[in-house]
């Protein structure tokens, strides 16, 4: 894990608790007593936070002040939920197709993969997603059972973000993850934000395959972090505007590609 995506988390979970310990540290972000030791430290140093022992205690108004929570580095949700929309219909409809009845899987948040409430009024699945606005329609308008990870919630990109590891979805097991992106490249799915990319790649831990849900426009070079390398994607959902060449990349790959037909008429991609 990168320094900036640690610190990042560890100011998040501080501004939850109020106080960690190095314990707490090293459980969030997987690095040694020594490291959490220097991670506590800079807290400190930025004059966010005492050392105590054992740990850190939040300074009050300087840390509130310094904690109010930013926008994630990417489009909001409102803004995109438009854009190649016809697209996303006819990716997120073949995406259902993939489901079998009982199935337990997983979506992440994101514009593509919440076409799919459309196709999931009737069927029976075990869904664990981020996304609460899909939370909220498959629990008013399914059947299907619905679970949710612990975290905040960021309005703009309307998800449900944890900075740190211990949560329910560890024991989650899923056959399959469907994920959109903000962009596919040969290096692999990539996101903008360090805290978007830590959710999906921990959502990722508990399925068996992923499948990536990515209009054409995803294949438009964005975004600087790697949440899983083309080797980890079993197959990729696109439609039939996807570039030749992206299409050749994904076949090096090894990535199953499955083109479909968007319908008539799509906004164009910011």
């Amino acid at each position: 894990m990168r320094e900036r995506q640690r610190a990042e988390i560890v100011r998040n979970l501080l501004a939850e608790r109020g106080f960690l310990s190095i314990a707490d540290i090293m459980a969030a972000t997987g690095v040694s007593a020594a490291s959490a030791r220097r991670d506590a430290g800079r807290l400190a140093d930025a004059g966010l936070a005492d050392r105590v022992h054992g740990g850190v205690q939040a300074i009050g108004d300087a840390f509130s002040k310094a904690m109010t929570q930013k926008p994630l580095a990417t489009r909001s949700f409102d803004a995109s939920r438009a854009i190649n929309i016809e697209a996303k219909r006819a990716i997120a409809r073949r995406a259902v197709e993939m489901c079998a009845a009982g199935d337990v899987i997983v979506i992440n948040g994101g514009t593509t993969t919440f076409q799919m409430s459309d196709f999931l009024r009737h069927t029976r699945l075990k869904i664990l997603t981020n996304s609460y606005p899909l939370a909220e329609f498959l629990i008013h308008e399914t059947q299907n059972r619905v679970a949710l990870p612990g975290g905040e919630v960021y309005r703009d990109q309307q998800l449900i973000v944890a900075p740190f590891d211990d949560d329910a979805i560890q024991h989650y097991s899923a056959r399959l993850m469907f994920m959109s992106a903000i962009s596919i490249g040969p290096l692999g799915v990539i996101e903008g934000d360090p805290l978007i990319a830590r959710a999906e790649a921990k959502l990722l831990k508990r399925a068996d395959r992923l499948v990536v849900l990515a209009d054409a426009s995803k294949f438009a070079a964005r975004g600087s972090l790697v949440v899983c390398p083309l080797s980890r994607v079993s197959a990729l959902i696109t439609d039939s505007r996807a570039p030749p060449e992206a299409l050749a990349m994904l076949a090096e790959a090894g990535v199953q590609t499955i083109v479909v037909e968007p319908e008539e008429h799509s906004t164009e991609a910011a």
